[in-house]
């Protein structure tokens, strides 16, 4: 989906008085990006003049993602992350065939001047992310990632520590899926590359729980973007 085209009312997942929980759409930055004119922050402040968002995505992950609609919702919002009341749930399409039962990784995560992350006991800070895995495939599985504290690129850089990077994920050591890998009879035109059938890495934050300025509880949940819809169905109809 093109970001120039993206119509802020159509990927709204919930709204109330003081929040807006949108589905994010891939390749849309969460805050200003000097590469892009269109970014979701921008998009939301069209939407109301006072919006924050709570939380960021990385540009080429999709899902919920929460927006403050005046400043007491952003700090009931903010208190919340900080004190990690806030349950978030991402899906990945991982290489290889993982059996991850509630899998605690808790590895400090190290912030790089690159804009990597690298694992690092000695000088990272805390990162903790539970693992799941949800149904195998013949070289992949999909994984529910349940992160705890919040640190950029945390799921990604976690998930290659375990010999299951995210497909499409080079960064960290993924791989390209191609259709070829797990359709049968698949045939490419001669004298032609098969092209990656997703074009960015496959992470979707699923699910977002939070309270609202009045303590009730919110599970917000977010469907699969078309890409993450088209590659698990060739998923399922191959396996």
């Amino acid at each position: 989906m093109k970001s120039s085209k993206i119509k802020f009312e159509e990927i709204i997942l919930f709204e109330d008085d003081d929040f807006v929980v949108v589905n994010k759409p891939p390749f849309l930055s969460t805050l200003e990006d000097r590469h892009e004119k269109v970014n979701l922050l921008g998009l939301a402040r069209e939407h109301v003049e006072t919006a924050q968002v709570g939380h960021r995505l990385d540009k080429d992950t999709s899902g919920v993602l929460a927006i403050a609609k005046n400043p007491e919702a952003y700090r009931h919002l903010s208190i919340q992350f900080e004190k990690r009341r806030v349950s978030k749930v991402y899906h990945a399409l991982v290489d290889g065939i993982h059996n991850f039962d509630h899998l605690l990784v808790d590895i400090p995560i190290l912030k790089q001047d690159d804009g990597v992350v690298k694992l690092s006991r000695r000088e990272g800070k805390p990162a903790q992310t539970y693992f799941t895995s949800l149904k195998p495939y013949k070289q992949h599985t999909l994984v529910e990632c349940q992160p705890i504290t919040g640190r950029m690129h945390q799921i990604r850089v976690h998930l290659a520590s375990l010999h299951a990077s995210i497909s499409g994920d080079e960064m960290y050591g993924g791989k390209p899926f191609f259709l070829s890998q797990v359709k049968r009879g698949f045939n490419l035109k001669k004298d032609t590359d098969e092209e990656p059938f997703m074009k960015r890495m496959a992470l979707h934050a699923f699910s977002l729980t939070f309270n609202d300025l009045a303590e009730k509880e919110h599970r917000i949940e977010a469907p699969y973007p078309k890409d993450m819809h088209a590659l698990i169905r060739q998923l399922d109809l191959n396996n």
